[in-house]
């Protein structure tokens, strides 16, 4: 949202604030960290040096950190060949106690703001962006949240103020499902419409509102008798190529068809699977 009649220290302030995120940058750019001990020692240093409030000094040295990881990470992909970074633009964003929000909370129709600045508190008036009545109305129906944080940025000379909401996601139940069919060599994926999947069981299930006894044929019957034969004829064979497992008399005589592991041919070739049994 565009700012009207923004005051003259906003530009004192942007010069100040991108000094801080160049600097900030450059060392973590060199060491590719910002150490606890450096980074009060660059917060007392700029308290003394720059008059700006601590909360922008301390956003200052935030945007910084997160600026020189993002020149790392760019170098490293080979998208930036630069030696070290360079801030031309910054976004000034002022935390919770730099700006005051909840006068505009709780207001039906916010168009000014006031926000901390090195002369003191000063207030500047607002153009709502319609979108803006989008969010806004959703804050005042409780299904969003407006952020502690306020953004201001300067684009081709004019300022703008960037609200950020916390939308709470709408729940709405599944339109679609997935179907997966696994097989042996492959995977079949499929997208199923609910509403149509449930019309359509419904269509077919109108059709057998009156009781009736249904049978399925299966073959099973026919499949278990035909494993029976090829059991028995193998049993057959087996019997005539080894008769006996005993070495004499005195010991237990005991066919080689009682206790075996022998695979046995499928009735449905070119599948195989292996038998054991204990008596035949």
């Amino acid at each position: 949202m565009e700012v009207e009649n923004p005051p003259s220290e906003l530009y004192a302030v942007e010069e100040q604030y991108r000094r801080i995120v160049e600097e900030v940058a450059t060392y973590v750019a060199e060491r590719g960290r910002l150490e606890k001990e450096k980074y009060n020692e660059l917060y007392r240093r700029f308290r003394k040096q720059y008059p700006l409030p601590a909360q922008l000094i301390q956003q200052a040295i935030n945007q910084g950190v997160e600026t020189g990881r993002s020149f790392l990470q760019r170098k490293k992909d080979g998208r930036i060949h630069k030696p070290r970074p360079e801030v031309r633009r910054v976004s000034i964003r002022f935390a919770k106690d730099s700006w005051s929000y909840r006068k505009t909370a709780a207001s039906t129709a916010p168009v000014k703001i006031a926000v901390s600045l090195p002369g003191g508190r000063r207030e500047i008036r607002i153009k709502p962006h319609r979108r803006f009545w989008l969010y806004w109305w959703r804050v005042l129906r409780k299904e969003a949240e407006l952020a502690s944080t306020l953004i201001v940025r300067r684009r081709r000379g004019r300022w703008y103020a960037v609200f950020v909401f916390d939308v709470a996601p709408e729940r709405r139940p599944p339109a679609e499902a997935i179907a997966f069919d696994v097989n042996e060599n492959s995977v079949a994926v499929a997208r199923l419409s609910l509403l149509a999947t449930v019309d359509a069981v419904a269509q077919l299930n109108r059709q057998y509102l009156d009781p009736a006894v249904y049978s399925i044929k299966t073959d099973f019957g026919r499949l278990a008798k035909r494993y029976e034969a090829v059991r028995n004829a193998k049993l057959e064979e087996l019997k005539q190529r080894y008769p006996f497992a005993g070495r004499d008399d005195e010991e237990k005589v005991q066919n080689v068809t009682d206790t075996r592991e022998e695979g046995l041919p499928h009735p449905y070739p070119p599948q195989t699977w292996c038998y054991t049994s204990s008596t035949p």
